[in-house]
Formats: C-alpha cells, structure tokens, sequence
C-alpha cells in the first residue's frame, strides 16, 4: 500500500506540489494525469524516496524515510522516464542489477536470481538482446529493458514514469498487459503516470488527475475522464466516448 498525506515538495524555489494526499491499495493500480508541468513525476520520484518533501509518505505501513537503499529497493521498484544507464552494459547485465537488493554484499547471483531474469526478458521479448549493448538499441527496446530490471526486482510496489511513451501500440499492449497480469499474480500495486488518457483509463482502477500540483479528482476512469474537467485542466477540445474498459479520449479540431 501506498500512503501520501499533505505531500508538498519545493524544486530549485518553486512549489511543484502542495497539500496531495493520495492512496493505492495492495495490488490497485492507481495511474495520475495531467498536462505538462502539473508535477505527475515529481509526485512518483517523492514516492520513490527520491525527493526531499513536507508531509507524509508511507510504503506497506513503513515511512519512505525510515527505510534504507537496501530495504527501500526491496519494497519499491521504479521505472523513471530517462534512468541513467552506465556505459557499456549490455542488456543481460542491466537487468541483472534489478536482483541487487537480493543478493549479499560480497554474494553473486543464485539460479533462482538468473531465473527470474531469463522469465522477465522472455515476458517482454528481450531474449534476442541479452548480449547487446543498451547504447545500441531503440528507444522502444530500451524501454523494454527498463521496466525489465524494475520487474526483476519482485518488489511489491511498482512506480511507472510514462512506460509506454517510447513504444508501438503493439508493445504497449504487450507491456501494459504483461505488468496487469503481475499486479494480479502477485497482489502488486501499481502507481503510474501517463500521457496517453485513453490507455491511462484502459488499464487503471482509477485515476488521479493534477494539475498545477494538486489534486482536482480522483475516482474510476469514467468520472476522471469527462469532456468538462478535460477542457477545463488541459484546455483542449476533446469528445470522450464510452469503451469496454475505460473512456476512449478523442481530440477534436477546431
């Protein structure tokens, strides 16, 4: 579970985020929205543990600052919009690093480590890849990895900063779906950020929309995502139409 009471966080002088308070229950997922600026992956790198903040912030009943890196690796695993890559590494030992906060300081990996990879890069359609260099793949196959070794962590709490914004619909599907399916499995909870408010209402138990860095709904998809609040936080012209799952957002020209 993930608890946030009266989040506020200050970057470089400015407010990013004021008085949020948010919740994500055992194996919810919970995606936020909003336009550019409104402080969507702030609001995930504070959950992390990232962001010095005012207010509260708890993962499974523990305050984020009470955790260590070890422990806080354990509990939470987090896929950033640009994560820093070493150089040189290839995909196999990128992935791998996702199995850190399971081995012993001076221990190496086990076959229960190496298998969990192996089923994280087949689940995602990396196998072909294992040896290449990250520098070398696509924006979308670099994407894949990402949330590759996020997995291979086995954390209960996953953050996902705009996952699919470097994918085809294709390996949106496979990824959104892939992630759905583990969240079911294995109780995770799911807090996400995304771009796309279409897919954002496919996939979430609900969404959380801020905008200049509160809260202004919450709720399932369908009382999210209305043409009203829609032309009001984004000052877009859109139609919203009714889906299997969630609302279908359509912009409209003028």
């Amino acid at each position: 579970m993930i608890r946030v009471e009266g989040l506020g966080v200050t970057l470089g002088g400015s407010e990013i985020l004021t008085g949020v308070d948010l919740t994500v229950s055992a194996g919810e997922w919970v995606t936020v929205i909003g336009p550019n600026g409104a402080g969507k992956s702030t609001l995930l790198r504070a959950v992390g543990g990232r962001l010095a903040h005012r207010g509260s912030i708890s993962l499974n009943g523990t305050h984020v600052s009470a955790l260590s890196r070890r422990e806080l690796a354990r509990t939470v695993a987090v896929v950033a919009q640009t994560p820093v890559v070493p150089p040189g590494m290839t995909v196999i030992d990128y992935v791998l690093l996702g199995r850190t906060p399971h081995i012993s300081p001076l221990g190496r990996e086990s076959a229960r480590d190496l298998a969990v990879v192996d089923g994280v890069l087949d689940r995602l359609d990396l196998a072909p890849f294992v040896g290449r260099l990250l520098a070398t793949l696509s924006g979308g196959e670099r994407q894949r990895v990402f949330l590759a070794r996020a997995l291979a962590q086995e954390a209960p709490v996953l953050l996902l900063d705009e996952p699919t914004s470097a994918l085809d619909i294709g390996h949106q599907q496979d990824v959104l779906d892939l992630v759905d399916d583990l969240r079911r499995d294995r109780d995770l909870t799911v807090l996400a950020t995304m771009h796309d408010l279409s897919v954002a209402g496919e996939y979430a138990d609900r969404l959380v929309l801020v905008a200049g860095g509160r809260v202004v709904a919450t709720g399932p998809p369908a009382e999210v995502l209305t043409e009203e609040l829609l032309t009001t936080q984004y000052r877009a012209r859109v139609k919203v139409l009714k889906g299997a799952h969630g609302p279908i957002v359509v912009p409209v020209r003028s």
